[in-house]
């Protein structure tokens, strides 16, 4: 079977899932059982807590060496675990002919010491660079767009503040700088899909989320769609609806 035809295959089976209501039901409540025990806590990426999803993980690979993009932009640092695995698929990509200077670009509000120290002694860290401060101020985001004012393949990751205002907020600043072809991809939108006492101690919730934050920018934003193959063939992901692709 050729490569082709293997992928055919594959779209087919995708599709079915997306129709299959026993997978979905049975995922949607892994879902909640796994976000009660904290479930995306637990994996590291080259040394450094990720707090992603497997799944999301695989994900995000495939996109970025199909875009092969020379920044990504990503909103949330924590423990640096997501700045090191965009840089090291970066380095990936770059070994096997893709941008040799492509690069890492993380905002925090709040980029502990600990960690700002453990990812700069990192080895991937000569692919990264941090700003520090909120990722909706209009200084910091005059910051990003200088800093993607020569690049040709952006990518954007969100997975900062979690509620409405502040995702739609970062999607008006950062989602025009995607390149056509590329994705914003809006992490947690799960938070929609879940019983509201989750978040009990958080100001996000069931109407205030990234998830009713991408439903408001795609009503006035058309150059954008959620590419919903990608949740149909992961059915475990905290990002439904969340990976938007620029097409125009």
């Amino acid at each position: 079977m050729t490569y082709q035809h293997f992928k055919e295959d594959c779209a087919k089976e995708i599709e079915q899932q997306s129709h299959n209501k026993n997978m979905q039901s049975v995922s949607q409540q892994w879902i909640q059982d796994a976000q009660s025990l904290k479930y995306s806590y637990h994996f590291e990426w080259l040394g450094r807590p990720i707090i992603q999803y497997p799944q999301d993980i695989i994900a995000m690979q495939e996109l970025i060496w199909s875009i092969q993009p020379d920044l990504i932009i990503e909103t949330g640092i924590a423990h640096g675990g997501s700045l090191i695995f965009s840089a090291s698929m970066l380095e990936l990509n770059a070994a096997c002919g893709g941008p040799q200077d492509a690069e890492v670009l993380g905002l925090d509000i709040d980029i502990r010491q600990h960690n700002r120290e453990a990812i700069e002694a990192h080895p991937m860290f000569k692919r990264i660079s941090m700003i520090e401060g909120s990722s909706i101020d209009p200084e910091i985001i005059e910051q990003v767009k200088a800093k993607a004012a020569n690049k040709k393949k952006i990518l954007v990751c969100l997975d900062s503040n979690h509620t409405h205002d502040h995702v739609l907020a970062e999607l008006e600043a950062y989602a025009p700088l995607v390149s056509v072809g590329s994705y914003c991809v809006v992490f947690d939108t799960i938070i929609e899909d879940l019983p509201d006492d989750m978040f009990s101690d958080r100001p996000w919730g069931k109407g205030n989320n990234p998830k009713t934050a991408v439903w408001d920018y795609l009503k006035t934003h058309p150059e954008f769609e959620i590419d919903k193959s990608i949740q149909h063939k992961l059915l475990i992901t905290v990002a439904p609806d969340g990976y938007l692709k620029r097409v125009q």
